[in-house]
């Protein structure tokens, strides 16, 4: 049985390493997933008919209600809010390793090995700050709190004394798990609750992809950690990968806006202006139509198209894809420029695209689509903007030094936007105001089938 066991449990782990492997390209990101998903499956069977289960009837009602819960998530949850969904899964994650830690204690108080009640502590506390702080992210990305960073007084110095204070307090419980006890690990419970709250207050929207990813590494460390308490092997294995990939994300995602995670973390900035900025209000454009989008796109040989969160929020990706289409049919090279930190979480776009089958080569990440820009007699833009905003060049303003899509190398640009309210870092785009570039306002699916429709009657 043993022998056994040990055999389900490897076959799992090669399962992770394998979809992790496919996750990394958007080509096999489908088949890494459900791969990595039959592995979650195999060790869920493995470990329950290796350990003794009190009452299956909670086991099968947890099966049902959570199978539920997910195929309705899939099914409903649309694209828009998939960087949400991502958050929740993350609290959930963090939330049930530390019930898996606190009911190993109270399950085992005989118990008082260093080893066993220091993976607890850690547990508890990294599980907790995973679980508030991601559900505070997912409140700010559905808009139930400002989106805008929150700076407390003395932010950094409170969340410093939190954090020594949880450090304390897990020292204080190692060394003597009996006396106080269960008291001390609700302390840890609840100053770590509320470190989770103030790590994510002073971040803003612009800053989501990064925190989305190291919250995703939090689950995976915290996961880790509650494989020690049970002394599960299947589950140390995958929580680490989990950690460790979502760390290697942040960290691209980090180089992706030219800033350091200290920075991200205790630097509160990131927030749009709520009513489109003092620089964006004083100036105008001049709006163009559908039709002459057409006209300019038509008569190119080459488009390369930006996709922003704009894009997400219309649901514009199948009308996108349609048109791409015929514009490849007409002979016009048609390429699409991805950002690492386009949406609101990473990989967003390339999400948005795999959904409407967009043929994967024609995405092409910001280092291979920079050198393109000068070559391009087009640039679509829709529903992007500070990943092509200039004012990242400059210095003395939140987008300093973030590596931009070179858009306005191109010969003329064409932004679909609903206003000229700016991105999420709330710093005005001087691309709107340049004389080759065209400014459609409107929803982006609408303005799309307009172009689409105006392009089949030039033909």
């Amino acid at each position: 049985m043993v022998a056994l066991v040990n055999l389900g449990y490897m076959v799992s782990i090669s399962l992770f390493v394998m979809g992790l492997k496919l996750l990394s390209s958007p080509r096999t990101a489908r088949r890494g997933n459900l791969l990595s998903a039959l592995g979650m499956l195999i060790a869920v069977v493995v470990t329950l008919l290796e350990r003794e289960i009190v009452d299956f009837k909670f086991i099968i009602a947890g099966l049902v209600i959570g199978s539920f819960l997910g195929v309705l998530a899939a099914v409903r949850v649309k694209m828009t809010a998939m960087p949400q969904m991502v958050g929740l899964l993350n609290a959930f994650g963090g939330g049930a390793s530390a019930l898996v830690a606190l009911a190993q204690f109270l399950d085992h108080p005989e118990i008082t090995e260093s080893v066993f009640q220091t993976t607890i502590a850690i547990t508890l506390f990294i599980g907790m700050i995973t679980f508030t702080g991601s559900v505070l992210a997912f409140a700010k990305l559905e808009g139930w709190t400002n989106e805008r960073p929150v700076i407390l007084p003395g932010h950094r110095l409170l969340n410093g004394v939190m954090l020594a204070s949880l450090l304390v307090l897990s020292g204080l419980h190692v060394s003597n798990p009996s006396s106080p006890g269960l008291p001390i690990l609700i302390v840890i419970f609840a100053v770590a609750s509320v470190l989770g709250v103030t790590l994510i207050l002073p971040i803003g929207g612009a800053d989501m992809p990064v925190v989305i990813s190291l919250l995703n590494s939090y689950s995976g460390m915290a996961a880790a950690a509650s494989g020690f308490v049970i002394n599960n092997y299947v589950l140390i294995v995958s929580g680490t990968l989990v950690g460790v990939s979502g760390l290697i994300l942040t960290n691209i995602m980090c180089r992706a806006m030219n800033r350091s995670l200290a920075n991200v973390l205790f630097g509160g900035v990131g927030g749009g202006e709520a009513e489109g900025g003092a620089r964006g209000t004083k100036k105008s454009v001049k709006g163009y139509t559908a039709q002459d989008a057409a006209m300019t796109m038509g008569g190119a040989h080459s488009v390369v198209i930006v996709p922003g969160y704009g894009l997400a929020v219309a649901q514009a990706q199948y009308i996108l894809h349609e048109t791409e289409e015929f514009l490849r049919k007409q002979g016009i090279r048609v390429l699409f420029a991805i950002h690492p930190v386009a949406g609101r979480m990473p990989g967003h776009m390339n999400v948005l695209l795999a959904e409407a089958n967009v043929s994967y080569d024609l995405l092409k990440d910001i280092d291979e689509v920079n050198p393109e820009f000068k070559n391009t007699d087009v640039v679509l833009v829709v529903g992007a903007n500070d990943v092509i905003n200039p004012a990242a060049r400059e210095k003395g303003n939140p987008l300093s030094g973030m590596p931009i899509l070179n858009a306005d190398e191109a010969r003329s640009v064409i932004i679909i936007k609903r206003s000229l309210k700016p991105g999420f870092a709330g710093v005005d785009n001087p691309l709107f105001y340049e004389a080759k570039t065209l400014m459609v306002f409107g929803d982006a699916r609408e303005t799309l089938a307009e172009i689409l429709a105006a392009l089949k009657q030039n033909v």
